[in-house]
Formats: C-alpha cells, sequence, structure tokens
C-alpha cells in the first residue's frame, strides 16, 4: 500500500480513487522529477486557462517559467494556481468496455504562484531548470544575456497541498466476467530517448556532448 500522510489538504486530498491516493513526500517528488511537462491552471479575466510548460523541483519548491510579456504570467502574482503532472505508464485492456483502464503516475499541486523578482535569483533558477533536464550542460552555454532574463519570468511555489495518485497492474473485471473469452491485459508505455540529431548549422568540429542521451524521462 502507499504511504500516506496524515494530513493532507481538503482540497488536495482525492475525493475519488482515494485507494490510489499517495502524500507522501517521497512519492510526489519522484514524479515531479520524472516528468518536466506539466499544465498550470489559471483564472484568467474569471475564466479558466490551462497552459503546458516545463516544472522543475528544486526542494520543496517547484519552478516553471513564461514569457514576461503574458498576461497570465504578469496576472499570476500571489494567485491561486493548479499544477497537473502526468505520466501514462500503460493501456488497461478488460474484458468489458466499463473496466478499461490507464496504468498512470500523476501529481497535482495547489497553492499560490510567487514572481521571483531578483534577477540573480531567477537566473540561477533556470540554471536549475537546464541542469535538471541536461546535467553538465549550463557551463556549455554562453552566457544568458539581461535581454533574455528580462524577458522570462520564473515563478515558484511551495510542494505543501499536494497528491499523488498511481494505478498499476491488471484489469479488475466484473468476477462473471473472467469466465469470458476475451483477451484482457496491459499494453505497456513508455517514453524513450533516441539517438541526437545534428542541427544542420553545426560548425564542421562540433559532436554531440556524450551524456547528450543521458537524462531519463517517465
Amino acid at each position: 500500500m502507499p504511504r500516506k500522510s496524515d494530513s493532507p489538504s481538503e482540497r488536495a486530498r482525492l475525493k475519488r480513487g482515494h485507494e490510489r491516493g499517495d502524500y507522501s513526500k517521497q512519492t510526489i517528488h519522484s514524479i515531479l522529477d520524472a516528468m518536466p511537462l506539466c499544465h498550470v491552471s489559471y483564472i484568467l479575466d474569471g475564466a479558466p486557462v490551462v497552459t503546458p510548460t516545463f516544472q522543475w523541483r528544486e526542494g520543496d519548491h517547484v519552478y516553471w517559467h513564461g514569457s514576461s510579456a503574458s498576461r497570465l504570467i504578469r496576472k499570476s502574482t500571489a494567485a491561486d494556481v493548479c499544477m497537473a503532472v502526468t505520466i501514462l505508464d500503460g493501456m488497461v485492456m478488460a474484458r468489458s468496455a466499463m473496466h478499461h483502464s490507464v496504468n498512470y503516475r500523476s501529481v497535482m499541486l495547489f497553492g499560490k504562484a510567487d514572481i521571483i523578482d531578483d534577477p540573480e535569483i531567477a537566473a540561477k533558477r533556470l540554471e536549475g531548470m537546464i541542469e535538471s533536464l541536461y546535467p553538465g550542460r549550463w557551463d556549455m552555454l554562453r552566457p544568458m544575456t539581461d535581454k533574455e532574463l528580462k524577458a522570462t519570468t520564473v515563478l515558484s511555489m511551495p510542494i505543501n497541498e499536494a497528491s499523488a495518485k498511481v494505478r498499476t497492474g491488471q484489469p479488475i473485471d466484473d468476477e462473471e466476467d473472467y469466465a469470458l473469452p476475451i483477451w484482457a491485459g496491459v499494453v505497456p508505455v513508455q517514453m524513450s530517448v533516441g539517438a541526437p540529431i545534428d542541427d544542420t548549422r553545426n560548425l564542421p568540429d562540433v559532436v554531440a556532448p556524450p551524456n547528450a542521451t543521458d537524462f531519463k524521462i517517465g
């Protein structure tokens, strides 16, 4: 059984499928670290807006970034947001349409977005994003310009209100359906990292770093 904390917040507590819930830091952090792609929900002019972006975790905070010109970003200071991260692990095929499902790992976080105003801290957090994906790459790159930094807003949120939800295993059919001559099982789904593809404008002697494919997603 998943290890669960004693007191998740009311809005983070799972209401349906609660047996699949896990509120432990270990599980929540592991899912955030395994999948950089997230979806962040904001309220803009009274209406919900969801946008995909990259997230990365440093300690007990999660970070993401966006354009400084974005209305969503400008209005998100101290505003409530919701972030969702999901990893698809398999297609679960049952003996009835009702019991088809998926195996997955997901995290939902609630909190208030905090814009990082200090340019030095923002630059350090952006370094953390690159290093979380490609360890050692930041020092290979040309330095970020003031213009680039000014055009980028970094946001953070403490991982205080969060829940993980995980499904694993085989389909769960109605007992009488196990006697039916219908194949059931799980089709695993994985994301894989392929071989690097050179930019056609690379200089002749420039080659991909040896650790270019070392990062793992999923």
